[in-house]
């Protein structure tokens, strides 16, 4: 074993994704933190396993990634999943740069974007899906507050498939930090960038691409010549998206509170999302789990494609 070597000791392939890296099959990495610290129980299990499911159905074989007892798991099995997200395991949730000490201190945590596609790239998985990329919070002109995955895609050659950042960050500031960190922001049948809960945000894209030979194919050709990830957008259904009103009045008290609160770091984006998902009435739940599913589907065809 080198240093660049994921140490043995600390991962461990579920049987289903050992067998496809022997028959070299294609693989779509899952992150956790969605249903550890993103979805409330029980929606977030059947989540998790209507996504698995859609992947299979893409023709690919699903790679949900987390760590058990300082042990980077590859392929979660739903029993560690459940484990995983059992309030009573105080999961932590890791980013890339989390990873060694949690490992080192036999720590258990859901890997969110960042630290999902460290993993994945590690072990050889180009794809992942998940619901919303980390960005650029709002006020980070003053606080500084930019999610890892930025950075972290832009050093990672994998290609990420998601329905743009949620809507509670400064979308406009995203996607000039992805612009200025090299990383290509591709639109998956549409012109302008997802807003997670709405199908359009005012922000065009440059880039269209119309099936996922199309999305396959261009990433080959990028990783040719650039070290970055790229984003693969991928916009919620206009008949699923949540009602621009209710969405625009319940985000607004949503952030209030939470700055009324004094919430910081890490804490911002689930008490937010908390507060949103009550106001209203579960109905961000139900478009969350919609939209990642369907990239969950989006990835797993990207990924035979490859």
């Amino acid at each position: 074993m080198t240093l660049l070597d994921p140490p043995s000791t600390h991962l461990h392939f579920g049987e289903e994704v050992a067998d496809a890296r022997r028959e070299g099959r294609p693989l779509v990495a899952l992150e956790t933190t969605i249903v550890v610290h993103g979805l409330p129980s029980p929606v977030n299990l059947d989540v998790a396993a209507a996504c698995e499911a859609a992947v299979r159905e893409a023709g690919a074989v699903p790679a949900t990634i987390g760590v058990l007892d300082g042990e980077v798991r590859v392929g979660m099995t739903v029993e560690e999943l459940t484990r995983l997200a059992d309030p009573a395991s105080e999961s932590v949730k890791l980013s890339a740069r989390d990873l060694g000490v949690a490992l080192a201190r036999g720590l258990s945590g859901a890997t969110t974007v960042a630290g999902t596609i460290a993993v994945a790239h590690r072990v050889g998985i180009s794809v992942m899906a998940t619901g919303g990329l980390g960005g650029v919070h709002r006020g980070a002109s003053e606080t500084f507050d930019e999610s890892a995955d930025l950075t972290t895609l832009s050093r990672t050659p994998v290609l990420v498939v998601a329905s743009g950042v949620k809507s509670i960050l400064d979308i406009g500031a995203t996607l000039e930090r992805l612009d200025s960190l090299g990383v290509p922001v591709w639109g998956y049948r549409c012109d302008t960038f997802p807003a997670f809960y709405r199908t359009e945000s005012p922000f065009a894209l440059d880039w269209r691409v119309a099936s996922p030979t199309d999305a396959a194919r261009a990433f080959l050709l990028h990783r040719a010549w650039s070290p970055t990830g790229v984003l693969l957008a991928q916009p919620v259904s206009a008949e699923r998206q949540l009602d621009g009103d209710l969405h625009d009045a319940a985000l607004g008290a949503a952030l209030a509170a939470a700055e009324r609160s004094g919430v910081t770091g890490k804490a911002v984006t689930p008490a937010v999302l908390a507060t949103f998902a009550e106001l209203t009435a579960g109905r961000s739940v139900s478009v969350n789990r919609d939209l990642v599913i369907a990239n969950a589907s989006l990835a797993g065809a990207v990924a035979a494609s490859l």
